[in-house]
């Protein structure tokens, strides 16, 4: 079956790989448009361009897929589907009637349609999520799902182990949609739920709220967003790993142990495992502390 890929992401990228590997390797690549990164803000191409180069398909970035030049290079590969994965924008008519068009969407849909899936779920304290393979629609994820496939969510995943695992899934699911074509249903829109776009407040750990519910969002952002605490001593502190043990003081941050603890709602403790100072690589807390001691 001749495809398109739509895709931006790392995520992305990996779905695009098994794509490649399958009989309905795509004809296009269609990713975002390179972006400022690191330090230095260099331009670099998204995962799933490089991606695409690598694996000589031909690759098109335009500032806007709904652009009359970009519908007509789509076009132009004659594509049966229209595969997206976390492209990263919207999609609108007419583009959208033009093709049929599958999306790969990590998620149990209609719980968590929307930006940040797998974070959601993690931080929601969800023991289950999975993949969708879904219909695009004018909608947000509101498309009639075509295959789905549940993966648990374990006590010790953050956001790295766990996409792992959804984008091999997904990657799976997606050829054999491709490969079956089989019927999909209606969403039950009642059952919906949105997952949110992570802003810069997600990313900052309020010692208001449980500690338990700080150590899951720790989780949801590590490895790619990254959460962090301010205290006025030591400005901002990024948070790798961190885990709800014992009782401190609500709000207070305790570093005369032998790691950094933050007092959370109720009395409870937020034990802060692994941090990231500015400009440095992450550290256990222990050395972290002693650092500070010298």
């Amino acid at each position: 079956m001749r495809t398109v890929f739509l895709g931006t992401s790392a995520f992305a990228a990996a779905v695009l790989r098994r794509l490649h590997d399958s009989p309905h390797r795509p004809s296009l690549v269609v990713s975002r448009p390179d972006s400022p990164q690191g330090r230095g803000r260099r331009l670099c191409p998204p995962p799933a361009a490089l991606t695409g180069t690598e694996l000589n398909l031909p690759l098109l970035q335009p500032q806007s897929v709904n652009a009359p030049e970009a519908r007509e290079r789509i076009a132009a590969a004659q594509p049966h589907t229209v595969v997206v994965c976390a492209y990263g924008a919207l999609i609108k008519e007419p583009l959208l009637s033009e093709h049929r068009m599958l999306n790969v969407h990590p998620s149990l849909l209609p719980r968590w349609r929307g930006a940040a899936p797998i974070e959601r779920a993690i931080m929601a304290g969800d023991t289950r999520t999975g993949v969708s393979i879904m219909v695009v629609t004018a909608g947000l994820d509101s498309g009639p799902v075509c295959l789905q496939e549940t993966e648990p969510i374990r006590d010790d995943d953050d956001y790295g182990s766990l996409a792992t695992r959804l984008q091999t899934l997904g990657a799976e699911l997606l050829v054999k949609a491709l490969d079956e074509q089989p019927r999909c249903r209606d969403q039950d829109d009642a059952e919906a739920t949105y997952a949110e776009k992570i802003t810069p407040e997600d990313r900052r750990l309020d010692p208001s709220q449980p500690a338990a519910d700080l150590a899951r969002r720790v989780r949801a952002l590590t490895p790619h967003i990254g959460a962090f605490i301010e205290d006025e001593r030591i400005g901002r502190l990024g948070v790798i790993r961190a885990a709800a043990a014992g009782s401190a003081p609500p709000g207070e941050l305790d570093l005369s142990g032998p790691r950094p603890v933050l007092g959370a709602a109720g009395g409870e403790a937020l034990e802060l495992l692994v941090v990231q100072p500015p400009g440095k690589k992450p550290m256990a807390g222990e050395d972290y502390l002693r650092g500070r001691r010298r």
